[in-house]
Order: C-alpha cells, then structure tokens, then sequence
C-alpha cells in the first residue's frame, strides 16, 4: 500500500501523466473533487489549480518544474516592474530583459547542442555541452545529475511564449499585472494546455482568475463533447494510421515505393492534424469544465482556400502569437524594421551553422546588401520586398521554433515562400469572385496539397529521407500496386477516408450535432464520457504514440 502511494508520486520518464493514460482521468477526477469544495474561494481554488498543476507538470517533466519556476518568478516581478515604472525607456529595459531571460532559456535547453556541433565544424573546436543548471545543482545540494546532457523540458516553447506574452501585454498597457505570485503561477502553469498549448495570452486568460465559477448546462456538455472529440481524433484516428502504416513508412521510405510514399504523406498530413487538435480539443473540454475558456486552436484548416487562410485556421493561437508579437513588430505589412534586419541576420547566422560555412553568410548578406541599395533608388521596391522580408521572417522563426535543423527551416521556408506567391497572386488573378464553388474547391485542393508536401519535411527524420519520400513518389511510382496496398491495409485507408470526410463536413452539420449533445440527457453524456475513457485504457496495451508536439 505505502509502495502504491509512493508510486503515484514519483515522476517516471516512460509514464508522463498525459491524456491519453488512464491515470490522467483518475487524477482529474481527484482534481476535480476537491476543486468542488474550493472553487466559491478564489484565492484558494487558484492557489489549489497552481499547485495541482505543478504536480502534473512533475509527473511529465520531472525536475524541468525548477525551470518553470523560475520563469514564473522571474516574470512576475518583472511585471510588477514594467507597470511601476513611468520612465518609458526603463519599461523597455525591463520588458527587453523579460524578453532576454526568456528565450535565453528557451535557447539553452532547445539550441545548445546545436549551436556547439556546428560552432566545433565552423571553427575546429572540440566544446562539449555541459548542463549548467545540474552542476549548479550536484555543488549546491550534492545531487547526482549528469551534466554531460541536456534534456528539453516539456511544454518549454509554449508556457515561454505566454510569459512573454504578459510582460508585453502589461508594457503595451492591455493588462494590469496580476496582485499575487499564486494567481500568475497558475495562469502560466495550467495543466490542461502546459505541456503542449493552445498558447494562451495574458490579457485573455488573467481576467479569467478574478471571475467567479460558473458553468450553464451547454458549457458542461460542450466540455464533455471536446473531450470526446479529443480523444477519437488522439486513439482512434491519430495513433492507429501512425503505428500500422505511417511511421513504417517514414522510417524507411526507400523500402517503399512511390503509390505507398504519396499516401503516408496524406496520411500523416491527417496524423498531425488529428493528434494535435485532439490534444488542444481535451484541453479546451477539460478546462471548460473548471470554468475556464482556451483559445480555439483549429478550424477546419484543410478547408482553406489559400495558404493565408490556412495559417488563420491551424494552430491559430501560435499563428496570431506570431502575427501579434513578431511579425506586427517588424512591421506588418506596411514597412521593414530594425527588428526585420536583426532577425534576418539571426537567421542568416542559423543558416550558416546549419551549412557548417560563413560563405552562405557572406552570400546572403551581399544579397541582402544588393536589394537595400536598390531599395534606396526605388522606393516602392523597398517597400514590397520589407513586407516580403517580414512574412519570410515570421514562418522561417516559426520553422526554427520548431526546432534547430534543415528540415524545420525547409517546412517553414517553403510555408513563406507559399505566403509572399499568395501576396503577389491576388493581385493578378483573372476571377474577380474567389468564392465561386470551382474556384474555392481549386483552391482548397491546391493548398491541401501544398500544405501535404511541406509536411515531408516536418516530418521525415533528416533532410535525406524527407528528399528520398519525393524521389520516391516522383520517380518509383507503381500504380499496378494500388490493389495489393489498399487491402493490405484496408483498415488504415478506411480510417483515413473517414477521417477526411469527417474534417470535410460542412460547418453548419459539425455544429449542429454539437448542439445535439450538449442538450442531451446528463446522464448520456456522462455515459458517453465514461466510455471514451474506458476505450482510452483498452488502448494503453497497446504502443500509444506520444503527443507530436510534446517534441516542442
């Protein structure tokens, strides 16, 4: 019995408490049973999420808590500073250091292996990484951590961007900071959207913490549904096209041809979709039922017109973070900034590391320095290509968020280049009526199927087998093995069809039924409820694949 009890408070790498485990609905049942006899006193149901999610994020993360803690901390009285402070250059002092300590340890814990592989090739050094933060830890308090590896903690790029979020939010006078440390650890740390989102800003959630609970009739079906949804999108859909056709073919795609190549591809472009959306779809139904509203995150976004569109309508709580904080910053679409160039030049930095060569450097800055001098003779030059700059910028920082490698600065090349051709295409595009039905299903298919190549390079494990899936399909294509795969497969392809067809309804039906549940009976969406999580623990036998954007 005390071995049990210990058991279910020791952080274990291989079992993070996520909602795909059974475990995580006997937690949130506790959760929610003692946030019943807390939730009339508002400091003390804030305080008691806070703390309830920082054991979450244990249980997921172990020992990475310290990192959040410090960012919380940090943060607050930061805050507190950036508000108190009248002088307006020290408000930027203050929200620049912010800004500093936050992505310095974003960087430190995603980049550092990055940054001194590829500073040793540059420059023949041998640097090796080393873990400061656990060799401060071994000398401090005598602790045996290893400081010869650095593990990335979870959920680190998602609760960054929000403590980023409040610090511009307060100096951008859009909220006040919040009144005790309590309160904003549990804005930065609530354990539904933690680990892998929807990012959620300062100045939509902090007003949130000083409402009382209530929840109608609908918000409680409502939240049951988006559990539901959640969790067949995450384990029936995501997981069970991944295991038994998917990942068997992105991890050797030579092995297969062309016909096989082209639909893992489709298939993965659903994967995505299905595992994270049905992350974000749990999180937003578990959070409703406590009284708290995230962001939407998805909106059918394989129904987009264009590639615009497309970033409007998928993980569109990083995609307005992006707009808001970086891409408006340099300035839109209006003009370039000095945060422009000093991004470009960031980025032309990273590139160069990732060549292992200072001449892509000195290529791209002569290039840069070409288009400048021509800028200065022709002024609405400058201005088209600023603008241009400013997209490529915002996709290519948003590739490189996903992390440090060719592969993510690809995806996020080509998403940009796919964004400025969009720019320039509606200008000269000879239909005057974009919504006409043929128009709209040509641009739904090509941008599907644009979206669908890109994700070769988010997905694949290198640069060399996401080009070797191309040169499959482009030149290994076997249509005579069409019959063969598809009943080999049969439940896969089902699946998949299903999925598409699903995703692909019209709005009005998906709200319809919607509505349908959420005025049911209590006790058939409490029934229902219980059954999905049943189906979740029948599953746990089998090999679930952990959450993509827990990578993150």
């Amino acid at each position: 019995m005390w071995s049990w009890f210990i058991d279910i408070f020791t952080y274990k790498p291989d079992q993070p408490l996520i909602f795909s485990r059974f475990f995580f609905w006997g937690f949130y049942l506790v959760v929610l049973g003692f946030y019943s006899i807390v939730y009339p006193k508002r400091l003390l149901r804030n305080a008691y999420l806070f703390f309830v999610s920082l054991f979450f994020y244990y249980k997921s993360s172990g020992l990475s808590i310290l990192i959040l803690l410090f960012s919380t901390i940090s943060d607050f009285f930061i805050g507190k500073k950036i508000y108190e402070t009248k002088h307006p250059t020290l408000k930027k002092v203050w929200v620049g250091l912010s800004v500093f300590l936050n992505l310095s340890v974003l960087a430190y814990f995603k980049y550092a292996y990055f940054f001194t592989e590829n500073f040793n090739a540059l420059f023949n050094t041998k640097y090796e990484v080393i873990n400061h933060f656990a060799q401060f830890s071994n000398s401090i308090f005598g602790t045996g951590f290893r400081v010869d590896k650095i593990l990335l903690p979870v959920g680190i790029s998602f609760y960054t961007f929000q403590t980023i979020s409040y610090s511009v939010d307060i100096y951008r006078n859009q909220i006040r900071p919040v009144k005790n440390l309590l309160d904003f650890g549990f804005y930065v740390s609530f354990f539904p959207q933690l680990v892998a989102g929807p990012i959620v800003r300062a100045s939509e959630f902090i007003p949130q913490l000083y409402k009382p609970y209530t929840i109608t009739r609908e918000e409680f079906g409502l939240g049951i549904f988006w559990i539901i949804n959640g969790l067949v999108k995450k384990i029936v859909l995501a997981d069970y096209i991944a295991v038994n056709f998917i990942d068997r073919v992105f991890a050797d795609p030579e092995r297969w041809g062309g016909f096989e190549n082209l639909l893992a591809l489709y298939g993965y472009t659903l994967q995505v979709y299905a595992d994270f959306s049905g992350y974000t779809d749990i999180a937003i139904g578990v959070a409703l039922l406590m009284g708290f509203y995230l962001p939407q995150n998805f909106w059918s976004p394989y129904k987009s017109k264009n590639v615009g569109e497309f970033w409007k309508r998928w993980h569109m709580s990083l995609s307005s973070w992006l707009k808001d904080y970086l891409y408006i910053p340099m300035g839109g679409n209006r003009t370039g900034s000095f945060f422009s160039y000093f991004s470009m030049f960031s980025i032309l930095v990273f590139i160069s590391f990732l060549a292992k060569s200072l001449w892509i450097f000195v290529g791209f800055a002569a290039l840069a320095l070409l288009v400048w001098l021509i800028g200065k003779l022709y002024p609405p030059f400058k201005k088209e290509v600023d603008t241009n700059i400013n997209l490529m910028m915002t996709m290519l920082l948003g590739g490189l968020w996903h992390g440090a490698s060719w592969n993510f600065v690809t995806w996020g090349g080509l998403n940009g280049l796919g964004l400025v051709i969009f720019k320039q295409w509606k200008k000269i595009r000879p239909w005057k009526n974009p919504n006409h039905p043929l128009v709209k299903f040509l641009g739904i298919f090509i941008t599907f199927n644009f979206i669908t190549f890109t994700r070769t390079w988010f997905r694949g494990e290198d640069w060399e087998k996401a080009i070797a899936m191309l040169r499959q399909i482009a030149y290994h294509f076997d249509w005579s093995v069409a019959p063969q795969v598809l009943s080999g497969y049969s439940s896969v392809f089902w699946l998949m069809g299903i999925g598409f067809v699903l995703h692909w309804l019209p709005e009005r039906w998906k709200i319809s039924y919607r509505k349908w549940f959420c005025q049911a009976p209590r006790p058939v969406q409490l029934s229902s409820f219980v059954l999905a999580v049943f189906l979740v623990y029948q599953a746990v036998s089998a090999d679930l694949t952990p959450f993509i954007y827990f990578a993150f």
